[in-house]
């Protein structure tokens, strides 16, 4: 009986520990219920301002990039930078400022640990981000990059490809695109032609510069003045540069066309008027060494030998 009763004590005991700790927790519950209400309506509040700003911020963006991954990011950066911020303002209404601190504490330190953990990922995006603001280049252009050279076919916050003029695709990291020199041969909207030419000492040189001139102007889709310069004495010839200009396409062949006219055109020009270009010449000088004696003292000196060697040679097989 005693330790009957001893147990039903022990249950009664914990019976009223547990209604005692639920009667706190309802009446907690009760004094926190106007608190908890308005940290929840300041939560709602914060995300549909952040939903606004999100909208709003991917309109703007668009004004200063054309670049979408971009403006979505940045968007939601914004958006959740406010949700955060209600976030943190609902738990301080609860009275959990501790949370936000740890929170906080904890945020920091896993940021501190990806951005050591992945450099490499954030200089690409940086650079790519960077690069979206500046516009060095955009989707479409011709550039010359990183020993790389063919149109962009697209733009990514990581990377960029280039479609070559092989038909490769290559994905150059943006760090690598952003530190280092981009031709880009678009922007301007006219591409230049440079043909090295030579032709030989005894010609006329204004005469034949004139013939060359005329030859590219009468070009279809020549550009601008014609520009024509000797440049050197070369070993056989006296070379010079002409330059003319043509409208900017990203269709490589077709500035390939434009050079074989060009070098067609001159070709034909300088035929017709008697113009020669030169092969490469050596001229050796050997003095006053007389060829003759020495021709005829190599054959006396093989004669004898290359015959007994005929004779010796026939021997055996006879």
């Amino acid at each position: 009986m005693e330790t009957t009763a001893k147990i039903n004590f022990g249950i009664d005991q914990a019976y009223d520990l547990v209604t005692d700790k639920i009667q706190d927790w309802l009446e907690l519950a009760a004094k926190m219920l106007p608190n908890f209400v308005i940290a929840i309506l300041i939560l709602l509040a914060f995300v549909w301002v952040g939903k606004f700003l999100k909208k709003i911020i991917y309109k703007l963006t668009g004004r200063i990039t054309d670049n979408l991954s971009l403006r979505k990011l940045i968007s939601s950066i914004f958006y959740i930078v406010v949700v955060a911020l209600g976030t943190f303002i609902a738990l301080s209404i609860l009275e959990l400022d501790g949370a936000v601190t740890s929170l906080l504490a904890g945020a920091g330190v896993i940021g501190l640990a990806l951005g050591f953990a992945f450099q490499d990922i954030a200089s690409n995006f940086i650079a790519g981000t960077m690069m979206s603001i500046r516009r060095p280049f955009q989707t479409g252009d011709l550039i010359e990059t990183n020993s790389f050279f063919g149109k962009v076919s697209s733009i990514h916050l990581r990377t960029t490809q280039i479609e070559t003029l092989q038909g490769q695709l290559v994905m150059i990291p943006n760090a690598e695109v952003f530190k280092n020199p981009i031709i880009n041969y678009t922007v301007l909207g006219k591409r230049r032609v440079d043909l090295a030419i030579g032709v030989t000492y005894d010609q006329d040189l204004p005469f034949a510069k004139k013939i060359a001139r005329e030859a590219v102007e009468k070009l279809e889709g020549v550009q601008g003045e014609v520009t024509i310069f000797y440049t050197e004495f070369g070993d056989s010839s006296i070379n010079f540069s002409i330059r003319y200009w043509m409208n900017f396409t990203n269709k490589q062949f077709e500035y390939w066309d434009m050079v074989d006219r060009g070098i067609i055109s001159i070709k034909k020009a300088f035929d017709e008027n008697g113009i020669g270009i030169p092969f490469p010449i050596r001229t050796l000088d050997f003095g006053d060494v007389d060829f003759k004696d020495i021709f005829k003292t190599y054959s006396k000196t093989l004669g004898p030998n290359s015959s007994g060697s005929e004779k010796g040679s026939s021997g055996p097989d006879q």
